[in-house]
């Protein structure tokens, strides 16, 4: 794993640290302005330095990072985290948690919604008769 060189684009070191899924997707909020250095727009070719501090605003959260270490390859997540600091707001992240709370996860209750095997095989023998 190759960490000590000297350059490295903003987008790929935000697809590294995982922030984004893909590279395509880090360049995209770049040119969409959704990255930020020093409070204006940062472009995707960027070079990265230990020290700097972005806002990344992503679809599940907004991030204020500041880089430790320049991470050139994609790493686990464990691995990951070590490239920065999370300086995010403690504001933002109580919004997280409110709106999390909030959300509907998708999932059913259990024992409510479809029937059972057993239930749909009692349903059936009450309509047959």
């Amino acid at each position: 794993m190759s960490v000590v060189k000297e350059k490295l684009r903003l987008d790929k070191y935000l697809w590294a640290i995982r922030l984004f899924k893909t590279r395509t997707q880090a360049a995209e909020a770049c040119d969409k302005g959704k990255v930020k250095y020093n409070g204006d727009s940062a472009k995707a070719a960027k070079s990265v330095s230990v020290n700097d501090e972005y806002e990344v605003k992503t679809e599940a959260k907004r991030w204020r990072i500041k880089v430790t270490g320049l991470l050139h390859n994609r790493v686990q997540f464990a691995e990951a985290i070590k490239f920065y600091i999370d300086i995010t707001p403690a504001e933002e992240i109580e919004r997280l948690q409110f709106q999390a709370a909030s959300f509907h996860t998708g999932k059913r209750p259990s024992k409510i919604g479809r029937p059972t095997k057993k239930q749909r095989r009692d349903l059936d023998s009450f309509s047959d008769t």
